[in-house]
């Protein structure tokens, strides 16, 4: 094999990529030599290869999986980087969300002392709710909160009920952009009503809560979550006060589009 074709050392030379790399990357069909000699297995790349080697080093170094880096290979040019901008947007949201827990860990419960002397006690009646459950992340909570909402309250309406009662949203376990959790969306009410596969009926019984509404610069994350530091940092500094099941937020809040509530027991 002559020239223009170059071996591959001299290839990996040229491009930056070890031999481990081109051997990976020949495996998984994103760089292949242009010629395997068959009785000697040398390998080697032609010249042009050159730009697509040096453009796979660049994306490996985004720590991009070599699946994406397939895709994004295939693109022209103007669709990659639309993709690529895309991919740097999200990082950079995710940073901010990191940013933002850090700033919490940071606070080690010092929240702000105007949220913890808002949080306020009031006796809830017991209440009938329909449900329905999902486990998922942040990406798609307020879409799945929406939707299962409606789907709720159109069941009640076909029941003959209002279906106008209050929506809850409660958060059964953590959940995180890459860390799926349990979210619970119900609606509050009166009668009588069979539930569906996917709907279920419980009772919220009758209960003391620790309640803040939400005020408006406060209602979207990261912000929302010092709403539930201060809940929390209220309920610790209250002796024989403790959480007695899963908070939730209530839609309509008091005086405020939402209020994250904590059921409590005290002395």
């Amino acid at each position: 094999m002559h020239e223009p074709y170059l071996l591959a050392g001299r290839f990996g030379a040229a491009t930056r990529l070890s031999p481990k790399a081109l051997r990976l990357y020949a495996e998984q069909g994103l760089l292949v030599p242009a010629h395997v000699d068959p009785s000697t297995g040398y390998r080697y790349y032609h010249p042009a290869q050159v730009h697509r080697a040096r453009l796979i080093a660049r994306l490996r170094r985004l720590d991009l999986p070599l699946a994406r880096i397939a895709l994004l290979l295939e693109l022209t040019p103007a669709a990659r980087e639309s993709e690529l901008r895309a991919w740097l947007r999200a990082k950079q949201e995710e940073v901010g969300r990191y940013a933002a827990l850090v700033d919490a860990i940071g606070r080690n419960g010092a929240e702000s002392p105007a949220l913890v002397e808002a949080v306020r006690v009031r006796s809830a009646p017991a209440v009938k709710l329909l449900s329905r459950q999902r486990l998922l992340l942040t990406d798609v909570l307020d879409e799945f909160v929406a939707e299962a909402a409606g789907q709720i309250r159109a069941h009640l309406r076909a029941a003959g009920l209002p279906g106008d009662g209050s929506t809850r949203v409660y958060f059964h376990d953590l959940v995180t952009p890459d860390s799926e959790g349990l979210v619970e969306v119900a609606v509050a009410y009166e009668g009588s009503v069979e539930p569906t596969e996917d709907l279920r009926i419980r009772l919220s019984p009758a209960q003391r809560e620790a309640y803040l509404p939400a005020p408006a610069d406060h209602e979207d994350f990261p912000l929302v979550l010092r709403l539930y530091d201060a809940v929390e940092t209220w309920i610790d500094d209250r002796p024989g006060v403790e959480c007695a099941d899963t908070c939730f937020e209530a839609w309509p809040g008091t005086a405020a589009r939402f209020d994250v509530v904590y059921p409590i027991t005290s002395p």
